[in-house]
């Protein structure tokens, strides 16, 4: 059974950081693509970041800078580091393993249940 487990959201001021975690099971990690996705109220599911099997990454243009994503493959864990949030960064955020390269009209395999992460102004 394949698990994708999301942590490390909350709330937190504009300006501030949050780092979001997933732990993965169930899948070979180092063999899926992982990306992060997020969800506001009203709006459509965007992808925010992605990281190759490889270990490269791609970016929204309104996280670039601002976000980092990065992979543990020996912990299964793939991490969203988020700094200088804004109000706008408000959303659902989800994690995702996809066996092939994750991109914006793509879809992966596989989700998480999401974590809220709120930015207050």
């Amino acid at each position: 059974q394949v698990q994708l487990v999301e942590s490390g959201g909350g709330l937190v001021q504009a300006g501030g950081s949050l780092r979001l975690s997933c732990a993965a099971s169930g899948i070979i990690f180092s063999l899926y693509n992982m990306g992060w996705y997020r969800q506001a109220p009203g709006k459509q599911r965007e992808l925010v970041a992605a990281i190759t099997r490889g270990g490269s990454s791609n970016y929204a243009d309104s996280v670039k800078g601002r976000f980092t994503i990065a992979r543990d493959n020996a912990k299964n864990t793939v991490y969203l580091q988020m700094n200088s949030l804004k109000p706008e960064d408000t959303a659902l955020y989800y994690c995702a393993a996809a066996v092939y390269v994750i991109s914006t009209g793509t879809f992966p395999n596989y989700w998480g249940q999401g974590t809220q992460v709120t930015v207050s102004s």
